[in-house]
Formats: C-alpha cells, structure tokens, sequence
C-alpha cells in the first residue's frame, strides 16, 4: 500500500534527501520508500520502482515527493516525524551564520562581490543554463554536478575559454585550488605540483599517494571525464596546462586522464612538449613502452605519483616505479577461483580491470551494466555507475549497494578474492570502514562454513589528515582480516599473487620526441588570479562543501539553489530569451512603478453608480462584478446571492425566486467592475442606483470608482440577501452617500488620500484586512464637514455613528485609490509589472502593463486562515473579490509587516511571520514605494510593482489577504485569513508578454 505526503515548495539536495530515504528505509514497517524532489527524471524512478502515486505525479519539482511502501496505515505517523527531525538537524546546522544563505544569484553576488569560483552540486537538468550564468558574471566554475549535454558542456567551455575563465567539469568530482581542497575532497599537503585530471578518483589516488610519499600539491584542477573527448577537445585541460605553466611555485605538472580520443591526446602531448616545465602523464588504459622527450608516461596511478614526487625534488627519473607486493604466507587459491572487484570509484575500478586483463590476458574493459571487467568469472564493478545511483547516494557515501555485493559475491562459491576500495576525504562516508567491516565479517564466516577460502583486499584511498585518517582506517581493516595495500595497483598485484598470478612493469627508457611543437598560448589574468589567491566561492548547492574551503582558509558564500520557475522548462526558456531584453525591459518597468509611486488620488465625490458609468445607464439591466468575466452559471454562492441582493435592491423582482428566474434568463448583462474603472469588494456586485466612491488620480485625470462598505454581518459582498441586507443598502443609497458627497463639496480639492494613508500605515494599517486607523483618519477628516452641512441632524448622527462604528470603512476607498493608481499607470505602458490582480472566485486574473487589457487567469485557490465559531475550511468559497487591486499596489497582505495586530487574525501567526511575509513579496517586486513608509521595515517604502518574471522565476506568488464568504448564497461571512494567488495566471501571462516581444515560446 503506497501511502504520499508531498511538501510544497520544500527544495532539498539530492543527497540529503537520499540519505534520508536510507533512514526512512530503516523504519520497521516500512517495506521501500523514496524521498525525491518531484522532477519528472525522479518521477521516472517512482514509475520503475512502483512508487509512482497520482499524488507524487502532480508535483511540482519544487516540491518534496514522500512515498512509502507499507501494510500499515499509520506509517505516516511514524516517518513524518522522522523526516521533520532529519530536516530540523539540516536547518540547526546552518545556525549561527551572521547572514542568511543567499536565494538567488543577485543576493549571492551582492553578499560577495569579489566571487570568483561559483561550486556547483545542483541537479544536471538544470545545470547548464545556471553554469552560463556564472560565466557570465566572470566566474570560474567547478561543477560537480553531471548528466549535463556534451553540447552543453563544449557550449559552456568554450564560453569560459573566451571570457578567459576555467570551466572545471561537468561532473568534476574533486579539486584542489591554491591548496585548498574543494568538493569531495582529500586534505594533501601543500606543494610544488600542479595536476590536471580528467579523472574524480584518479585525481584523488594521485594526490594522496603525493601526499604520503611526502610530496605536496598546490593545484589539483579537475576538468571532468569528457574534457579528452574528440567533441570537447581538452578545452580545460588545455587551459589549465597553460595556466601551470604561468605559475611559478608550480614545478612539475602532473596530467591524469580517462582514455582519451587519439587526436586529443596527441594534441595535449604536443603542448606539454612545448611547455618548460616537467611533466607526467597518464592516459588510462594506455600501456606506454618508453617515455616521450620531455613527458614521463605512466602506466599506473601509483606510478604517475611516484614519477611527479622524483621530478618535484629533483631526482632522476627511474626506468622502473614497479614494487612487488609480499604475499601472505596463506594457502593459494584453486585454479577456479575468481577475483571479484567492488569499486566506489570509477577511475580506480577501470584501473583495477586494465590491471587484471592484462595480467590474466582477459577479454578486456567494457562498459556495461556497471561492468568494467566482465569476462571469464572475473568482475570488476563501478559502484558509481548510473546504474546503481539513480536514485541513491553514491557509493562513496552510502554502503549499501557495495554491502548487498559482498553478500551475494560470499555466496559464490568461485569467488576467492573481493576486491574494494574505501575512499576517505570530505564529502564521503564519515565511517565507511566501520560500516563495511559488518559485512566482511559476515562474508567471511559464510565461507569458514563452507570450508573455503575468502580473502579480502582493499586499497585506501586517503591521508592522515582527512576526517577519517588514513592511518586508522587502514589499521581497523587489517584487524579484521582484510589485506590492506598502499596503491590500488598494488592491491590488485596482491589479489591476483593470492591466486598464484604476477603482475610486472617493463623498464621504460627516455626516448626523444620526434614530433612538433606549438606555441604556448598566453593565459588569462583572471585564471592566474585564481591560482594565485585563496579562492572566494559561492557555493551553489550541496551546504557540505562549504566545510572543506572554510576550514582551510577559502570563503564561501552558501547559495540555496532551487529550480527556477518551479522546474518548469519552457517558463526557464522564457526567462533565458527576455534576459536579452532585460535593459529594455527594466526602463520600462521604472516608467509604470514611477506612475505608481508618483500618483495623486483624491477623493472628490460620491455619485450613484450609473452616473459616472454609462454601461450601467442602458436600457439593458447590468450587474458589475468583481474579477474577470464571468457568467451567472459559472458564479459560486456568494456572488449568485449577491446578484440576487442586487436585483431586489433594484426592483427587479420582488423576492428571490423572481430574481433567481430573472438572472438565469439571460436579460440580465454581468460585466467586470475592472472593465469599467470601478473595484467591488467580495462579488463586486455593483448596480446603477449603488452610489460609488470617485477617486481622482491626478498624476494623469483618471478617474476609479467602488461602491460604499456596508459595514459587518449580514452585507451583500458576502452573498447575503436578506431584507436587512436590502434595508440597509437603501440607507447607504439614501442618507450615507449623499452625506458624504455633500460633505466633500464643501473641500477645494477633496481628501487629500496620499496623506491619509501615509499618516494610517505609520498607526497600524495595511488598508485589507485592518483599516480602523485610516477609517477614523478619514472620520476626523469627514466628521467636521458633515457637521456644516445643511442635512438633518439625525442623519447627520446616523452617519458619523456608522462610520465610527465601521472599522473596516476606508477599505472601499482605498480600493477605489488602487484602481485609480494602477489605471493611471497602465496609460501606455508596457513591461511586466502587474497591473491588476482580481478574482472572482472561480478564476484568479492579472493584467499587466504590456498586455493591456487581455487577462491572464488561473483556477483560483481556498483561503486559508481563522473561522468563525462554528464554521471550518469545509464552508468557505474559493478566493473572491476585487480587494486584491490592495496588493496591487503593495499594501494588503504585501506590507503584513506594518499591521502585526491583525497577523493571526489572517492566520499568519506572529511578527515574525508578518515580517517574513514582507520580505518575501519585497522578493518579487521592482523597488519600494516611500510615499508609504513602514516604521516596523525600518521605515521601508510599501512593495512597489509586482513584477511577473519574478513571480515565475521564484515561484513565490503574492499574498492576499481576504475576508472568507461561505460557499453557500446568503450565510455571508465566516471567517478571515490570507490566500496565495495562483502561479499559472503569471507563467501565462509571461508567455503573453514573451509573444508580444516576439520569443518563440513553444
């Protein structure tokens, strides 16, 4: 039985989330589970191993994916815990940090501005186009991550080549810079050599052999496996052999490739043979007779060090490096008995196979399966083959796959000798001898029962000063049994002699090389500035590297990567082509957030509807609404019952059931409040006799208008319809609007609004869901005016009570003031700030400032947040309402952070949570707007300019604040809190913009 939690927007390393699925694993009822972010490369290892569930098939590649396989139905119940716990140590490890991680490239490089390595350990899909990024920015990359395009790769290098940059990787699983050891990492003594790899492990063999024989290395440029390829072209290895070259504490160069292409590899050979200095070389799976002019050639990674650490101090070179190994004084093994190697590198597996081939005169290397060796009973298998790591963490880190090995290869009655590595350094296993030893303890007792031999051998691939120790980790093995040798081709020269077969090195003479030479290129200023200062890194992914650089003298800057655009591929490729236009596109923004920023709303009358709105003095009976277009069939319970409110108010009918018969006719017309300059609270619903607010901007002479708030409990904006409801309308048609029309008539200008909210915002306001301060502002504004007017005293009475006694009064106007300010600052505009943001509990819609009046529209989401005594979520309607035009304008739910007495009325919890609200949508504006300016943000202006490509770049979508109707007609309001504004109505509308540039977007 699958049983699925997905966390929303809940982005964790790869790693971390496979080690967690290990821990996960371990729980007693649980019989497979998998923990993976919800890529569709995930997804398809879900699908392989029966663990893909619709609920896991819906995720977003921002979201977490937790799928576990078991028979009992509250096994939820104990992993969740197990998983809060393991994501609570990730966070504590990053407290204490006097800076929060950066969340994008433009934090990351303002917190560290003289960057100039950008670390990658991202998820490869993704990796090239944030690679490019880098470059861009003048950063050297080194990019652990892989499983990017070749065509991506020879992109990308040639891009670093050009802009005179080092493109370390893809898949470049270890370096050391200016002796610093990056990634997964061997901590080596400092040094007069300077390798370049093409090889993870080969690179780390090397190093630690140097290390050991009291030799040092200052640079260890990894370049990634494909760099000799013919479609790469050793772009890096190149450069980087250059760059040595150039660096005058390197003495010797050191060159460790994978089997290179023919070509390639002579053309790398002809440029070491025009450099001055020394140099040796290995070409994996080459077995070099003698050595070439200049350039030593080695045929094992033992030999490469030995070689590097003679010409570093100045020694001859000898005509031979071989040392055979003393067997143990044990019993040979049968003819029949088989070596079978367990490798969690690939470089020190392909070395182990070439070795045993050739000593045994097998069929061979081959790559299949994770085979390397396959041939005659003799296996030698790359435990780091994508074969076994889709999915899990590599073998350097978890034992697991290499532990199910040993016992199956135990139980094969021909295997003799298993064969393995342990590699030490940052980033692998903090114990990985303790976690094996169980395993060969094990192995060994299933054969001493058979009464058979099984002998164990193991290389160990470190020094003293890496985390484990080298010294330690090699005494624990002995003491268990195991055969521990210094190299790795020493480890199998003593595997094969436990069999009764040799391994021998030829002597290799000197001789001259023939061929011709080039001219060294020039190196960059900015490759020799790395080389020669303590790299300064951001660190894009994996928090772990961090440790290795902090520790011995690098900085970092910690990058919490996520995928842009919530993974989505063709918004990334969107984003990636309006890059191109980002000037263009930046000043046009700046002239609509000027507009905003720069408005001047007054309010200067109240007047009934169909005198300012010509659509609603035709002859055909019209409804306003909130939102974007809508239909009476398509409209939720509130809105229907407001329209039913509406129609009894008019006189359209006489009871419900006459205006039910009237609105589904067909004579009644339903059109967006927007499309006309007016706002609606709630459903909007707006008709002719309803007097209106008119706010004047007069920044530009626009004009917007909203309907008057009819104040709590029973109203229409909730859906309520009842003759209170109507009564009370009546009121506000009769006395309260032409009070207040007639008070305003005795100003010159009207209210001054720009003041009014200034002044409110600094008492607690954020003008949605709290306005009492701004509703008594505009009382001590109002009050005074009404007292001069010739209207009954009564009335007079009646209306300074109401407004005194309607906290919630100036919302409607500041609606209406939103309307006006976004209507005059869409007057020939274009860019992408949003320029509307309506919903009509169906459909979310925003308009933005290229687009003009086309709507972009998105199913809407369900409030979340406080209800009322006895109601739950079960009773509230989807998101409804005009009110949003607030956070359009960056007040509402955008300055939480001003208002922190009604944060847990809208469910948001405490101050804290109103500040982290603020800074968030801070993320995807254009600027601040310091005509309202916040006290408790360090007097920060209010949000200026939803920008749309920021929305779809973070994922991270406006929050709104909102009063919560019930689903139902006529029950009204049940409750309040905070709602997210559905993503797809700004990838749409991103989409819209890109076609109107002219992008290709499919």
């Amino acid at each position: 039985m699958l049983h699925t939690v997905i966390l929303k927007n809940n982005y964790q390393d790869s790693i971390n989330l496979m080690l967690l699925t290990n821990t996960i694993n371990d729980l007693g009822d649980v019989e497979m589970s998998q923990i993976m972010m919800g890529t569709d490369a995930n997804k398809d290892i879900l699908n392989n191993t029966g663990l893909l569930s619709e609920e896991a098939e819906g995720a977003s590649p921002n979201d977490m994916m937790i799928v576990v396989d078991s028979q009992n139905e509250q096994i939820m119940d104990q992993v969740m815990p197990a998983i809060d716990s393991f994501l609570a140590d990730l966070s504590a490890k990053d407290q204490g940090k006097e800076t929060p991680a950066a969340a994008s490239w433009q934090e990351a490089l303002s917190a560290m501005p003289d960057a100039n390595v950008a670390l990658f350990s991202i998820p490869g899909e993704y990796g090239a186009a944030e690679m490019e990024k880098a470059l861009k920015n003048d950063l050297h990359v080194f990019s652990f991550t892989d499983n990017v395009a070749i065509e991506d790769e020879v992109r990308l290098k040639k891009l670093a080549h050009e802009k005179g940059l080092l493109m370390m990787g893809p898949d470049c699983g270890t370096g050391i810079i200016s002796s610093i050891p990056i990634a997964f990492t061997n901590v080596v003594a400092p040094g007069n050599i300077g390798v370049v790899g093409a090889s993870g492990t080969g690179i780390q063999e090397v190093t630690t052999i140097i290390d050991r024989l009291g030799g040092g290395v200052v640079h260890a440029i990894g370049t990634g496996g494909r760099d000799l390829s013919d479609k790469v072209g050793a772009i890096t290895v190149k450069d980087a052999i250059v760059a040595l070259e150039n660096h005058e504490p390197t003495d010797v160069i050191c060159v460790i490739s994978k089997p290179p292409a023919k070509e390639v590899r002579d053309e790398v050979v002809q440029l070491l043979q025009s450099i001055s200095k020394p140099v040796v070389a290995i070409f994996l799976g080459e077995k070099p007779e003698a050595h070439e002019g200049k350039v030593y050639l080695a045929h094992t990674l033992e030999e490469t060090a030995r070689i590097a650490v003679d010409l570093a101090n100045e020694e001859p070179v000898k005509a031979n490096y071989f040392e055979r190994v003393a067997t143990p004084d044990v019993p040979k093994l049968a003819e029949d008995k088989v070596v079978k190697g367990l490798y969690s590198g690939g470089t020190l597996a392909a070395e182990a196979g070439m070795l045993i081939s050739e000593a045994l005169n097998l069929e061979g290397l081959v790559k299949q399966e994770g085979y390397i060796l396959h041939s005659h009973g003799y296996d030698v298998i790359d435990l780091g083959d994508d074969i076994y790591t889709q999915g899990k963490p590599h073998p350097m880190i978890d034992p697991e796959v290499r532990i199910k090995k040993i016992e199956d290869y135990a139980q094969d009655e021909q295997t003799g000798v298993i064969l393995f590595d342990v590699v030490l350094g940052y980033g692998a296993h903090a114990d990985m001898v303790g976690a094996l030893l169980p395993a060969i303890e094990a192995a060994q007792q299933t054969a001493q029962a058979a009464d058979r031999a099984l002998y164990f051998v193991a290389t160990v691939c470190g020094t003293e000063k890496d985390p484990q120790n080298y010294q330690e980790a090699v005494n624990r093995l002995k003491a268990a049994g195991v055969y521990v040798a210094p190299s790795n081709a020493q480890a199998v020269q003593l595997a094969l002699a436990l069999k009764g077969a040799t391994l021998s090195e030829a002597d290799k003479a000197v001789n001259d090389y023939t061929g011709s030479k080039v001219e060294v290129p020039t190196v960059s200023e900015k490759v020799m500035e790395l080389l020669t200062t303590k790299p300064r890194i951001i660190n894009v992914g994996l928090q772990s590297f961090n440790e290795s650089i902090l520790q011995y003298g690098g900085k970092t800057e910690q990058f919490n990567w996520r995928p842009r655009a919530n993974g989505n591929k063709k918004m990334i490729r969107i984003l990636d082509a309006l890059e191109e236009f980002d000037e263009k596109i930046t000043a046009e923004n700046q002239a609509v957030t000027d507009k905003i920023k720069n408005a001047q709303p007054f309010l200067i009358d109240v007047v009934p509807a169909k005198s300012v709105i010509a659509e609603l003095n035709e002859s055909q009976k019209t409804l306003l609404h909130a939102g974007p277009p809508i239909q009476w069939s398509e409209m939720t319970g509130p809105m229907q019952g407001s329209c039913i409110g509406a129609a009894l108010f008019e006189r359209w009918a006489k009871d419900e059931d006459e205006a039910r018969r009237l609105l589904e006719s067909g004579e009644v017309r339903f059109m967006p409040c927007h499309h006309v300059q007016a706002v609606g609270p709630m459903g909007g619903i707006t008709s002719g006799n309803m007097p209106v607010f008119v706010v004047e901007n007069r920044l530009v002479g626009n004009k917007a208008y909203c309907i008057l708030n009819e104040g709590i409990g029973k109203v229409l904006r909730f859906g309520a319809y009842s003759q209170e409801v109507i009564d009370r309308l009546d009121w506000i048609k009769d006395v309260l609007g032409p009070t207040i029309a007639k008070a305003l008539q005795l100003t010159e200008e009207g209210i001054n609004l720009n003041v009014l909210i200034a002044r409110s915002i600094t008492m607690g306001d954020e003008f949605h869901q709290r306005n009492i301060a701004a509703s008594l502002n505009f009382l001590k504004e109002i009050a005074p005016l009404i007292i001069q007017t010739e209207i009954d005293e009564k009335q007079k009475y009646e209306v300074i009570k109401f407004l005194a006694d309607t906290d919630q009064f100036f919302l409607n106007i500041m609606m209406a003031t939103g309307k006006a300010i976004v209507d005059g600052a869409r007057v020939d505009a274009k860019g992408t700030i949003v320029t509307t943001m309506t919903r009509n509990g169906v459909n979310f819609g925003v308009r933005v400032a290229q687009t003009e009046d086309q709507w972009h529209t998105a199913p809407v989401n369900t409030p979340k947040g406080l209800y009322f005594t006895g109601f739950t979520e079960a009773d509230g309607n989807p998101d409804i309402g005009d009110s949003a035009i607030t956070e359009t304008v960056g007040v509402g739910a955008m300055a939480m952070v001003a208002a922190p007495g009604v944060t847990r009325f809208v469910g948001a919890g405490g101050f804290e949570d109103a500040l982290e609200t603020s800074n968030e949508m801070a993320k995807i504006c254009f600027g601040h707007n310091p005509t309202f300016s916040i006290p408790t943000w360090d007097f920060q202006g209010t949000c200026l300019g939803i920008d749309i490509r920021k929305v779809v770049e973070t994922g991270i979508t406006p929050i709104i604040n909102t009063g919560i109707a019930h689903k139902e007609a006529g029950v009204g309001q049940v409750g309040a809190g905070t709602v997210r504004a559905p993503l797809g109505c700004f990838e749409n509308a991103l989409t819209a913009y890109a076609k109107d540039l002219g992008i290709d977007v499919d």
